[in-house]
């Protein structure tokens, strides 16, 4: 399959939800073999089948980023069975909901696991591959972290979430600053609110029809809103673009409400 990407391996995490999924088929549209990665294995094989079945190369691998110590290797399953690692989506998240009187440690730390310490190792990982592989020197490596509004705008009831994500942020930034040099660029992109597994139930409830209301265009966003920001970072384009905190929103965290 042709494109800008062709001839570069990409690995997505948490390519079973709408949005890792909807990168996935952009990445295999423009040429890259994909690499889908997940808790649940039954989804991203069906998704791997979709993109063979359209031309593409992809391959599905069970990863739970939580889990740090599996990444490196599964990484390196990845590379023997696709080719050089080049790009690098960091999509998997939760949700870490609750009031912050009301969270546990148990949801505090599953929500770091997997939004800041599975970013990090995942993140780490690629690096030490493509700094191995060529890709680097060559300046086409490319880590794209799913970071959120809730990076720089508090989102009511999601204290643990916010925090999460306000990390990758600044660990977006960190990264930039030793790696770009090295031919690595590291960049995130913090969309708005879309309608996905994680928050998909809120929505239809009184209180998210409310809060939608209070947007300026009183509607979600659609994941492609994200395509041209998502492949810039991805592409050629990226060669001079390092450790931009990229906000597409729809105008959702502009002051004034609706």
């Amino acid at each position: 399959m042709a494109g800008a990407l062709a001839g570069q391996t990409a690995i997505i995490t948490g390519a079973s939800g709408g949005l890792g999924g909807h990168f996935a088929r952009l990445l295999a549209a423009e040429g890259a073999a994909v690499a889908l990665t997940a808790r649940r294995l039954d989804r991203i094989e069906t998704l791997a089948g979709e993109i063979a079945g359209a031309g593409g190369r992809a391959m599905a691998l069970r990863l739970d980023v939580a889990d740090a110590e599996t990444i490196p290797a599964a990484f390196g399953e990845i590379e023997t069975a696709l080719g050089p690692v080049s790009i690098l989506i960091n999509n998997a998240g939760v949700g870490g909901e609750g009031q912050a009187l009301d969270l546990t440690v148990e949801t505090w730390n599953q929500t770091f696991d997997v939004n800041v310490r599975g970013v990090f190792f995942a993140a780490q990982a690629a690096a030490r591959i493509m700094l191995a592989n060529g890709t680097a020197e060559r300046a086409d490596a490319r880590i794209v972290n799913i970071a959120s509004i809730a990076s720089h705008t508090v989102l009511p009831g999601l204290s643990a979430y916010n925090a999460s994500k306000a990390s990758i942020a600044m660990l977006t930034r960190s990264l930039a600053r030793e790696w770009t040099r090295k031919g690595i660029a590291v960049n995130a992109l913090c969309p708005g609110y879309i309608e996905t597994d994680i928050n998909g139930f809120w929505w239809g409830t009184e209180g998210g029809q409310k809060q939608m209301k209070l947007f300026p265009r009183r509607r979600l966003m659609e994941a492609s809103d994200l395509d041209a920001a998502f492949m810039m970072l991805c592409g050629p384009a990226a060669r001079a673009i390092a450790g931009s905190v990229i906000t597409i929103d729809d105008g959702q965290t502009l002051p004034g409400g609706g």
